[in-house]
Order: structure tokens, then C-alpha cells, then sequence
């Protein structure tokens, strides 16, 4: 899907993405990438990195392959962008395997939140101080719907993609003065290829029937990733500490 007939929104700007090799994030970048963006795109997966810059043939895409937990991974982001970041994308996120509290372990717990929420905050301090430089930019976390309910996600995840929502929030808060912007999107179901089996029969049985009524159909990883390069585009200007659900209406049931 192409769309770069109709808008450069992003020519001459550097964009920061993480989880770029797959879902929600490759196809940020895809749609960026067409829509004049200089990219820096993060993942795990070499391969999938490698792939997705053979596809793009552009030589506004660098790929920095890392765990963004790790803040030696974030330094070599922001190094790959070269002194400028107009825009990031948090997109990258794990899930938790539907664990409730009782069952709930704490490797499980703190690889969450470490993914999910505190590299969102690292990365996102490391691209203030250019930001600030220049007087303006524009931040996007994904939360999730497990943002706005308890009953979509295991604690662990819930409670990362609520804790997205506060961070944005606060950064929002703080930095609008500056012309700098922070908003979430929270997808409800997407089909992309994040790892979500259920480990626990418990959270089976009782999230199980709120899944079946609520969850409306699948979106695409491009109908998030439209929603996500409006909020960082000047687009949408006049936006800032806003939590848009892109969930298919899941968020007015």
C-alpha cells in the first residue's frame, strides 16, 4: 500500500522506531520511508532487519540491531540518527502470558517492565536534550487496550501499557512548552507476529468469554501504523497528551 503518491509529510526528517522488523513497527517505517522520513529502526532480529531494508532499497532506512533494554542499544540508536530526531515511534513490546498476579513470576515481571516501560523512558530521555535544541518533536508510545481495562492482558502487560499511558501523560505535561509533543496509541487486537500464548488456564477461564464478546475484528499492523505517523506528523499539531484507541470501537463497549 503506497502512499507516497499523496504526502511527504516526514521529507527531511529523522525518525527513531523500535520494533521495526515486525507488526506495528515495520510497518511504521514502511509508511515513513515512503512518506520521506530518514528511519532509524530497532529490533532484536537481525534477520528481520536485514529483510525489511532489502525491501525498502532506500538509503533513508538504517537498521541498529539490540535489546532496547540494554542502554548501551539506545546510545547506538541515537547514534545511528546523527545529532537529529524529529520524531520516535516506541513501538517494540512483549507480552506476559496472560499470567495473573497469583502465578506470576518475577523474571516475567521485570522483562515486561523493562521493555515495555522502561526503555520507552530511556529511550524517550536520550532524544529530549535534541529536542529541546531544536524546540520541537513529537514522541508516540504504544499502550495497548490493556492500557484502558484490566480485563484484555495478564498484570504484568496491564500494568506496563497503563504505566505507557502515565509516562505520556507526564512527558506531554512537561515538554509542550518546548513545541514538543507525546502521545499514545492503544491497539486493541492486531495481527502480527508477537508472541502471545496463554499460560495460564486460570486467565483462560476468565478472560476467556470477556475475549470472545469484546474483541471486535483484527486490525492490520498498517491501519495502527496510519494512526501512529498522524500523531508524529505536524498533522496533528494541536495534539499532544492524547491516548487514541485504534481498537475497532473495543474502548466504547
Amino acid at each position: 500500500m503506497s502512499h507516497a503518491s499523496s504526502t511527504q509529510r516526514f521529507a527531511g526528517k529523522t525518525v527513531i522506531v523500535t520494533g521495526a522488523g515486525s507488526g506495528i513497527g515495520r510497518a511504521t517505517v514502511v509508511r515513513l520511508v515512503q512518506e520521506g522520513a530518514s528511519v532509524v529502526g530497532s529490533d532484536v532480529s537481525q534477520e528481520r532487519l536485514d529483510t525489511l531494508a532489502a525491501e525498502l532499497t532506500a538509503s533513508t532506512f538504517a537498521s541498529v540491531v539490540g535489546d532496547i533494554s540494554s542502554e548501551e542499544s539506545i546510545q547506538r540508536i541515537l547514534a545511528a540518527a546523527n545529532g537529529r530526531v524529529d520524531a520516535l515511534a516506541n513501538v517494540a513490546g512483549i507480552m506476559d502470558g496472560f499470567l495473573p498476579p497469583h502465578e506470576l513470576d518475577d523474571a516475567t515481571w521485570d522483562r515486561v517492565m523493562s521493555v515495555n516501560l522502561t526503555a520507552v523512558m530511556r529511550l524517550t530521555r536520550a532524544v529530549l536534550p535534541l529536542m529541546r535544541a531544536a524546540k520541537s518533536g513529537s514522541i508516540v508510545n504504544v499502550s495497548s487496550e490493556a492500557g484502558l481495562r484490566g480485563s484484555a492482558a495478564g498484570s504484568a502487560y496491564t500494568t506496563s501499557k497503563h504505566a505507557v499511558i502515565g509516562f505520556t501523560k507526564s512527558t506531554a505535561f512537561f515538554y509542550s512548552p518546548e513545541g514538543i509533543r507525546c502521545n499514545a496509541v492503544a491497539p486493541g487486537a492486531v495481527a502480527t507476529n508477537i508472541e502471545a500464548p496463554f499460560r495460564s488456564a486460570f486467565a483462560g477461564e476468565r478472560l476467556g468469554p470477556f475475549m470472545q464478546v469484546m474483541v471486535p475484528s483484527v486490525a492490520t499492523a498498517e491501519h495502527l501504523a496510519a494512526a501512529i505517523t498522524w500523531l508524529l506528523s505536524d498533522d496533528s499539531l494541536n495534539v499532544t497528551g492524547a491516548i487514541l484507541a485504534s481498537d475497532g470501537g473495543w474502548s466504547a463497549i
